[in-house]
């Protein structure tokens, strides 16, 4: 559905809905030549050829996946950058997003506006444009869907299924900073030293999806997920669907420098590390005699890259400590419900 086509649903406002998408939403789609203008009832698509289309959505709802005292602008780059990760994972080209807000009746349209103006500012970072979508009133909370469209070659999108036992288990950048992030906006943190303390809530607010590291797996990687529901978690979804177990090494996964002093600080913070999420780099498995691809990677995808454990016969993720025994965890990682 067009975005036009809720525009006069809900409150009466000084500045009709019509004008109000007019001047923040239709510039967004501005660039999109498959957005038509966000004139017509949908977006016409056409498919590079050779490519198949990869397509991922997520929602987002106030006090739920943001804090209702976040920047409009920062929420809007969140939600953007949490699909494109997920089209990063397969290995995807950005082409273009859908988008569906739920704006309560007394919401100012400055805060609109704002939102808006993050979108534009990712949108020209990732090379994305708005294809349509809808906007209504409603009574509350405040949500948030987005549907992103990628590309990748045909038939060799990034999948979870298709480790090797002995493959290498390999993450993106640096572990846990998401959801310790989100515990410093919190004031649960209260012992980290500032400069530690906004890296990590920088972290957890934008989060960077890897693409071009997504794009260089494509052909080398034998499966690729990207961390939002924890390490321990989105490793599991590997293991479940490649029919595999897993062991990571605690000691060999990477932590920022912000990290390790929030845990050096609390030790406990080690589960949080481990199973809270919203970190948003990739993980992903290797033959193990295409370790010295990495370095190649890393370069492509402007990232550093970290073995942390392999992938082993039977199921499950365990995580080894130093001593050699395993790391008891009572929550593996985040539940939706």
């Amino acid at each position: 559905m067009n975005l036009t086509d809720m525009a006069g649903t809900g409150r009466n406002t000084n500045e009709g809905e019509f004008a109000l998408i007019d001047r923040v939403l239709k510039p967004l789609a501005a660039d999109t030549p498959a957005a038509l203008g966000l004139t017509d009832d949908a977006a016409v698509l056409t498919p590079p050829k050779g490519k198949d289309l990869v397509l991922t959505k997520d929602a987002m709802v106030a006090g739920v996946h943001f804090r209702e005292a976040d920047l409009p602008g920062d929420i809007a780059r969140k939600l953007l950058r949490v699909n494109l990760s997920d089209l990063a994972a397969m290995g995807a080209t950005p082409v273009g997003y859908l988008l569906a807000t739920f704006w309560p009746e007394d919401l100012p349209h400055a805060w609109i506006t704002e939102f808006a103006e993050g979108l534009a500012e990712d949108q020209e970072e990732f090379g994305v444009g708005l294809l349509g979508g809808d906007t209504v009133r409603t009574s509350g909370p405040l949500s948030l869907s987005l549907t992103a469209i990628g590309s990748v070659a045909e038939g060799k999108a990034l999948r979870r299924n298709g480790a090797g036992d002995g493959d290498l288990i390999v993450v993106s950048g640096t572990i846990g900073d998401g959801a310790l992030g989100l515990r410093a906006l919190n004031g649960q943190l209260p012992d980290l030293d500032p400069t530690s303390e906004e890296y990590l809530e920088d972290r957890y607010q934008l989060p960077e999806p890897r693409m071009a590291l997504g794009r260089a797996l494509v052909g080398k990687a034998t499966s690729c997920i990207d961390i939002s529901d924890g390490l321990i978690a989105d490793i599991g979804h590997i293991t479940e669907e490649s029919g595999l177990g897993a062991v990571i090494e605690w000691e060999k996964v990477p932590l920022s420098e912000a990290a390790q002093a929030a845990v050096q600080s609390e030790p406990d913070l080690i589960a949080t590390v481990l199973t809270g999420g919203d970190d948003y780099e990739l993980a992903f498995t290797l033959p193990a005699e295409r370790r010295d691809d990495l370095v190649k990677l890393a370069k492509e995808g402007g990232v550093p890259l970290t073995i942390i454990g392999e992938m082993i016969a039977g199921e499950g993720v365990r995580v080894r400590q130093a001593d050699g025994n395993d790391m008891p965890l009572s929550v593996r990682g985040w539940q939706h419900f």
